[in-house]
This record gives C-alpha cells, structure tokens and sequence, in this order.
C-alpha cells in the first residue's frame, strides 16, 4: 500500500508539472525507457535505459537514499518474468549516478529555486525483440515500488513490396499551405483550376498525427525521429529517448529506417536538403543524440555512423547533398567542425566526390558517391535564386573563402542528381531518397509566406521531374513515392488585401478596410497579372501584384505586417530594441506602410511556432494503399518498413 501513495502523490505532481517536467514519460521515481506504449519492429536495434530518481528537495522527496539495488524483468504475454539479462542473454552493466535540477513550475522558475534529483541508472546497449506480440517491462526499486512499461513488438512483414522508397518531406507543410500554393501556382477560370499540384495526383492521401511523446506540439528534432524510426522522443531528440544524464550522446538509441535497411538488405541511400545538412531532418536518419545543435556530431553520424557504442555498421550514404558547410571547410577558415577536423577531407577520404556548386553537381558522373555542400548555412530560397537574384549575394561560398555563393542548385537540381546516383549505383539492392524542402518551415517562422509558398511550390515541381524520370527509366512501378511533412504551422488564407489602398491610409484601424473578405477576395492576381513564364513548371506569374493573399499564423512574434514580398531577402520580423535583451519588438524595417500587430507568443520569441494540425501523407506506388487514413508519425516508419519487408522473426547470422 506504502509503494502505491508514493505513485499516486508522485502522480499528483507530476500531472500539475505541465510547463516543466523532471524527465518526460517518467511520471514516478522509477523511469524505463523506451517507455509505456513503445513500439518496435521485430528485429530492430535498441538501448534500455533504466534510471531511479531520489528528489533532495521540492514536492517529490519521499525520504528514501538513492536506490542501487534495483532490478528489472522482462515478461513475453502472459508468460514468467525474468530478469533482463536472462531475457536477452547479456552481462549485467555497471551502476551509473548522476544529480540534474529541474523546475516544478514557472513560479519555482520566477524564484530560482530548481529540485535536485539523485539519479542511479544502468544502459543496456543494442538489443533487439523478434517475436511479434506483447512484453511487459517491469522496474523494481525502493523496497516494493515499481514501473512498468508494454512493449508491442508489430507483426512480421517480411514479403518486400517496394524495389525503392522516396521519401519527401516538406518541413512544416500543412494542407492550408498546398491550398495557397496551389492559388499563387495554377490557373483557374471561373472556379475551376487549369492546373493541378502534382501532389494532387498521387492515388492515395492520408494523415499522421506529430505529438511528442511528452508534449503535443513536436519539433523537427523528435518528428523527424519518429518518422524514421517508429518512436515517439522529446523536442530536439534525434534517434534517442531523452534520459537525465549530462551526455548528450549516451541516451538510448533506436534503429533508424537507413540503418535497418542498409544492414538487412545492403540497399543504398540518399540524403537531400535545403537547410544546412546536420539539420534535424536530414541528421535524424544517421545521428543519435538528445541535442540536435551538435551539429559536428550529426555531420560525422553521415560519414562514420555511431561510434562511440557497439551500433549499426554504417559506412555513409551514396548522397548527401544541401548546405551548412561551416560544418565542413577548414578550421583555419572558420569552420566550426567535429574534432577540428576538414570534413571535406575525411569524405573525399571515403571516396566521395565533393560537389560545390550546380555546375559541377549536374557534371557529376552517376557512379560516384557523392558530398554536395552548395553554401554556408541554410540554402538561397527558390524566390531569390530565380526572381529576387541579387539576393544571392547574402549567401556565402562553401570553400569558406568568404565569396557569395552565386551558383546554387534548387531542390530538384539535387534530387534528380541523387536519382541518378543511387539508380546507377544501387542495381538489384535498391534505393532509400529522403529529400526535404527544409525551407517552408523556415520561412513560415519567419513570416515570409511568399518565399515558403515559393519553396513548397518548388518542391511539387521537384515531385513531377522525379515522377517523370521514374516513368522514363520504367522504375516507377517499383517505387513508392511518399509526400508528407514533420509538423504543421497554424498558417491560412483568410482573403485578400488591397497592398496600394493599405499603404495610403494613416491610421492602422484605417488600414484594415484594405483586407478584402469572402466576395471581396476575388481572384487570385499572382496568376492573372504579370509576365513572368517558366518551363514545364507552375510558379506566380506575378509575386508583387497589387493584390496579395491575406495570409497568417496563429502564434507569432510583434511585427508589422502589409502581406507583400519582401524583394530584398528572407524576412526579420522582430528584433531586439537592447541587444541581449531576449525582448522582441516589431522591426521598425520591415513591412512598410503595414499594420502594427501584437505578438501572442512569449517576448523572446522573435518569429512564428509549431502548431497542432495533422499534416498530409500522399503515397504513390507499391504498397501506397497502406498509407490511407489517419494514424501517428510512427506508423510511417512502419509501413515503410512494411513495404521494404524490414521486420526479422530471428537474429541474423553474426558475420
């Protein structure tokens, strides 16, 4: 009776500890991980990690010293518990300890009075579970208290399907944001578009559901993990469950989809992006890490794979293409690497080609593997690399000689590089292509809706070449083609807004009859005035027109909104009026002639947040029916693995 007080008080607390929490998912003293409610796939490759917390100060104290003579049990079904390492046949590792602090509330916060926690903790290292069904995982600590946690091991699916999967990821995309391209992108007459997204073609649509395993507005960090590997993390975990150690590199892993799919059936893999490329999306596939800024790390997870823990052989992927090469040139440049070292060197040591501008990526020969770094930072947006060119003069030279960066590849420059690459290279094997549009999110952040509507619009078109060039090499039966996203941002179009009416009014309330609502929306003038063409692709004919799209976030920072183009470069919304202040104000340079708006979100946020929307999954394919419906971000990971036969209903043979 003693040990169930102690969890319902510790229940108590931990439910009124919503704005800070101890440890996610770990609501008593006593924290399995992988939590209550993980999944796995049979046969793949995980971490326990067990902790036992003895709060010193604060509601949670119980009086008792840390406990190091805990024990956990691992229990098929309805079958007997036995120890965990007689479950698995291991040796028993040895005892960890630990303090953390945390606050209990935003009051304890205000106060800086933090709770320190005494931790004891073990890991188990790479394990795996490969009969399908239901374990129950049980930790037993202070004198009779215990946490336990169901595992569901998914049923085999062993019969692969697809040859290949391309996955696209559109960082942020929501459906309301395709409705908006889908307006400023393509024709319509009376109603009725002459055009459609190629999006809008694919055969079967669903939707994935993005909360956190602790909180239900996600990042790209553990959405992106989720995707890859069918479990649920904590904001900026990559590949890991987040424990309370200070490392941030001995949390417990779980297998990536690259991993799994290059260690059971040699199948090669693609990486591509728009942001710098030790961002979560693309890092989520090879790093594993609680802390997402270790970018070094990430940059050498691509090249080594994990290192420092017996883990999956990874001996880097056939591509690996966007930006961020301050993670990659010189030191003596500049360059912010891991150990020092000149990534470009220890690629080129691999045998890699190293590519660093379009021209020499649409040189490249396909039968290389290749490291395409094409500017310092985050990629130049569609909008400046092909209306507002002078903007390419904010990019920086991946050489590190601090020259513009003039000559950069788009999205689909990148994609059908990398196409080529892995169907010259892959042969029988197959072929795994994560290619992000990184910049929609980035852009929606920074309330630059036109440069992210320019850059989902660029990656439909990217979604039509490759569909295209499937069809022509007959690969596109064997292909399933994936278009979804990580998360969502609270974006819509609510009219239209009279830019030349708005900049003539006086007073802000004055300017308000400038936004034109149901009737007074008319038609969308970014296709019906202007003169700028493209070929075999759907972009505005007009980006500056007279009449733009009243457009917004839910969630945003002070600013000053008028709802045109911003001709000279990304938008800064919001700024420090005293430097360091971590007080934002709207930027007394940006949106001239606007509306002065009040921010919603905390004072230190300078630009736009995540929000709760389920996002769109179009499939296209072998095994695309499966997508169909509404279900979590993990099950994308699982029919993935469904359709590429992943599952193991044994221990493969040791080499």
């Amino acid at each position: 009776m003693k040990a169930i007080g102690i969890a319902a008080a510790l229940l108590v607390s931990a439910a009124s500890a919503q704005h800070f929490q101890r440890l996610g998912t770990c609501p008593t003293l006593g924290c399995v991980f992988p939590p209550d409610q993980a999944d796995f796939l049979a046969g793949q490759y995980f971490d326990i990690r067990l902790e036992v917390h003895a709060p010193k100060n604060g509601s949670e104290v119980i009086g008792l010293p840390p406990d190091e003579k805990f024990t956990f049990t691992i229990a098929k079904g309805d079958g007997e518990a036995v120890p965990v390492t007689e479950f698995f046949k291991i040796e028993e590792p040895k005892m960890e300890n630990w303090t953390f602090t945390w606050y209990e509330d935003l009051f304890a916060r205000d106060a800086k009075t933090p709770s320190v926690v005494d931790v004891r903790a073990k890991a188990y290292r790479r394990l795996a579970l490969y009969e399908p069904g239901e374990y129950t995982a049980t930790l037993h600590y202070n004198n009779g208290s215990t946490t336990s946690a169901t595992w569901i091991v998914r049923d085999l699916a062993e019969e692969r399907k697809a040859k290949n999967i391309i996955l696209f990821i559109g960082d942020g995309m929501t459906t309301n944001m395709i409705t908006a391209a889908r307006l400023i992108g393509h024709k319509s007459v009376n109603g009725k578009y002459q055009t459609t997204m190629q999006m809008d073609k694919f055969p079967v649509l669903g939707h994935q559901m993005t909360h956190s395993i602790d909180s239900f507005i996600t990042d790209s960090a553990n959405s992106a993990s989720a995707l890859y590997t069918g479990h649920k993390s904590t904001v900026n975990c990559l590949g890991v469950y987040a424990d309370s150690s200070k490392n941030p590199f001995d949390d417990p892993k779980v297998e990536t989809i690259a991993e799994i799919f290059t260690r059971l059936t040699g199948g090669h893999v693609g990486i591509v992006s728009t942001a710098f490329i030790a961002d979560a999306t693309p890092a989520g596939l090879t790093a594993h890490t609680r802390a997402r800024s270790e970018y070094g790390a990430v940059v050498d997870s691509f090249l080594n794979g994990i290192t420092n823990y017996t883990w999956t052989e990874w001996d880097g992927p056939d591509v690996l293409f966007g930006g961020g090469a301050e993670q990659f040139y010189s030191p003596e440049l500049g360059g912010i690497t891991y150990q020092n070292k000149t990534y470009y060197d220890e690629f080129a040591n691999k045998g890699y080609q190293i590519l660093q501008n379009r021209t020499s990526l649409l040189a490249a020969p396909s039968d290389e593997r290749a490291l395409g770094i094409f500017t310092v930072s985050n990629m130049a947006k569609w909008l400046d690399r092909n209306v507002y060119r002078d903007n390419l003069n904010q990019s920086l030279s991946p050489t590190g000689d601090k020259s513009a960066a003039l000559d950069q590849p788009g999205l689909k420059d990148m994609t059908l590089k990398a196409l080529d690459i892995l169907q010259t290279r892959s042969g029988d094997k197959g072929f795994f292509l994560m290619s992000e549009a990184a910049s929609i999110d980035k852009m929606m952040h920074v309330l630059d809706y036109d440069r992210a509507l320019g850059e989902l619009l660029e990656l439909d078109d990217t979604i039509k070449a490759v569909v295209n060039k499937l069809n022509e090499t007959d690969c596109l039966k064997e292909t399933l083609i994936l278009v979804t996203a990580d998360h969502g941002h609270g974006f819509d179009v609510m009219g239209s807004v009279d830019t030349q009416y708005l900049a003539a009014q006086n007073t802000d309330r004055k300017k308000r009859d400038a936004i034109g609502v149901y009737q007074n929306s008319g038609l969308s003038q970014y296709q019906n005035t202007g003169n700028l063409t493209y070929t075999d692709s759907n972009f505005p004919r007009n980006w500056d027109p007279r009449y733009t799209l009243f457009q917004g976030l839910m969630a945003d920072p002070d600013r000053r909104e008028n709802w045109s183009v911003r001709k000279d470069g990304p938008r800064e919304p919001a700024v420090e009026l005293e430097e360091d202040s971590d007080d934002y104000y709207a930027n007394s340079e940006d949106g001239e002639g606007g509306i002065l708006l009040n921010g919603t979100l905390p004072v230190e946020n300078d630009q736009g947040v995540h929000s709760l929307t389920d996002v769109p999954v179009f499939a296209q394919g072998p095994c695309a029916e499966i997508f169909a419906g509404v279900y979590s971000n993990i099950d994308v990971f699982f029919k993935m693995a469904t359709c590429f036969g992943l599952a193991r209903g044994e221990a493969p043979a040791e080499k």
